[in-house]
C-alpha cells in the first residue's frame, strides 16, 4: 500500500511494473568510453546521482536481486557505464557517480566527458532518473546535472533514496523541496519517488513510472 508520500501511479501500471522486473535480469556490458557501449537497442533508463547515494543498492531492491549490482561505501566505485538487461525491450543504465569520487582528477574527468557524451547522443535513452539523498537534497553538483539535462533535452526524474532514515514527519517537506527545485526545468518529469532500499517502499511506485514509459514509446 503506497504511504501519503508516495505517487498516484494507477493500479494497473503498478502491477505492469511488477511483472516487468519480475523477470530475469542480467548484467550484460561495462563501458568505461562512449567507443565501448553497447548497440542501441531497446529502451534505456539510466540511474545517475552522487557518488555514493545509493545507485547500485537502487539497482538490487528494484530488480529483486540482492547482488545484481555491485556496492560499496567507497565512492567512486561504479566508473563505467554499467548495463542490466530484462528481454530485448528494456536495459538499466547504472552510471558513474559524480560529486566527490576518490579517483585522480584526469579519471573523474574522463568519466564527466562520457556522461556527457552519453546523455546528449543516445537516441534509445527514454528517462534518466536522477538520485537524491532525502537526508541531505538536492546539492549545487545536482543541479548542475539538471543544467545538463536540460541542456540536451533528456527528460529525467528524481528519486529520493534512504527515506527510510528520514523521519515521516519531515519527508513531505523534502519531497516538496525537490519538487520546487525542478518546478520551472524544462526537461524534468513532475513527479518524484520516494524510495528506501532497506524497506522496499516506492519501488512498486518506480516499477510503474518505467512501466509507463515503455507503454508510452511503444
Amino acid at each position: 500500500m503506497p504511504d501519503k508520500n508516495s505517487t498516484n501511479t494507477p493500479a494497473p501500471l503498478i502491477e505492469q511494473g511488477r511483472k516487468l522486473f519480475a523477470g530475469e535480469w542480467n548484467f550484460i556490458w561495462a563501458a568505461p568510453t562512449m567507443e565501448t557501449l553497447p548497440p542501441m537497442e531497446g529502451l534505456e533508463v539510466a540511474l545517475v546521482g552522487r557518488s555514493n547515494v545509493g545507485k547500485s543498492s537502487l539497482v538490487n531492491a528494484l530488480t529483486g536481486r540482492k547482488s545484481l549490482a555491485r556496492t560499496s561505501v567507497t565512492p567512486g566505485r561504479t566508473q563505467e557505464l554499467i548495463y542490466f538487461q530484462a528481454g530485448p525491450d528494456l536495459r538499466l543504465v547504472d552510471m558513474p557517480g559524480y560529486g566527490f569520487a576518490k579517483a585522480p582528477k584526469e579519471k573523474v574527468e574522463a568519466w564527466t566527458r562520457t556522461i556527457r557524451s552519453y546523455l546528449r547522443g543516445r537516441v534509445n535513452l527514454g528517462r534518466v532518473f536522477v538520485l537524491i539523498d532525502s537526508r541531505h537534497g538536492v546539492k549545487p553538483v545536482d543541479e548542475e546535472i539538471f543544467d545538463l539535462l536540460d541542456t540536451a533535452a533528456v527528460s529525467y526524474a528524481i528519486v529520493l533514496t534512504k527515506v527510510d532514515q528520514v523521519k515521516p514527519t519531515a519527508l513531505p517537506e523534502v519531497v516538496a523541496g525537490v519538487k520546487e527545485k525542478i518546478r520551472k526545468r524544462p526537461a524534468a518529469y513532475p513527479e518524484v519517488y520516494p524510495t528506501s532500499s532497506q524497506t522496499g517502499e516506492g519501488f512498486a511506485e518506480l516499477r510503474g513510472a518505467i512501466a509507463r514509459l515503455i507503454q508510452e514509446r511503444s
